[in-house]
């Protein structure tokens, strides 16, 4: 068979094309959303924001958790860009700063994104597992970055994941209104404070 033959028709290519064009507008149009503050937006909304028919969002997903998973796999892929560059310092304690820098960044990023998760999360086994993988493999770059005899301290290391979690972030900034530059040298402080 001859790479000419081998070739799907031209109409199929479009309509491939087209279908993966629509998926990607819809969870566009679910980012923008919900970065414009709606946490729970409708199937409604994604497709009139996307401009394509419901019929069309739930040809691409399978229900509105679906779009969430989607969403989160997006976002997580942010994450670990800012989470996982390599490290400016050489000395243990100044990586675990950097660590709050970095989340910081990654957390004000990709906070709205988060939020709308959590309120799914607790009806959604799926999203609950991504969420507790996030945070486990969270932690393990934390505990990476300590000595061995700091990462034996199960109730340090309990305390430095509190307080670099995504959690901590969301209750400065938006509970007790905090700008990204307090809240991170609130974060800072603590954890200096812990490690001295």
């Amino acid at each position: 068979m001859s790479a000419a033959s081998a070739r799907p028709p031209p109409l199929a290519d479009g309509r491939r094309q087209r279908g993966e064009d629509n998926r990607a507008r819809i969870v566009a149009a679910m980012l923008e959303i919900v970065h414009s503050g709606d946490l729970s937006p409708s199937a409604e909304q994604v497709a009139q924001r996307a401009e394509v028919g419901l019929r069309t969002v739930f040809r691409h997903f399978q229900d509105m958790e679906s779009l969430y998973r989607e969403m989160s796999a997006a976002i997580e892929g942010e994450l670990w860009a800012v989470v996982e560059r390599p490290f400016r310092s050489e000395d243990w304690r100044e990586r675990v700063i950097e660590l709050i820098e970095r989340r910081s960044e990654a957390f004000e990023k990709a906070g709205p994104y988060l939020r709308a998760t959590t309120i799914v999360r607790y009806r959604s086994k799926v999203l609950e597992a991504d969420y507790a993988r996030m945070t486990a493999l969270m932690k393990e770059i934390l505990r990476r970055q300590l000595p061995p005899a700091v990462a034996r301290d199960q109730l340090k290391v309990e305390i430095l994941d509190l307080l670099l979690g995504f959690e901590s972030w969301s209750r400065l900034r938006r509970e007790q209104g905090l700008s990204p530059k307090l809240a991170r040298q609130t974060l800072e402080a603590a954890v200096r404070r812990l490690l001295d």
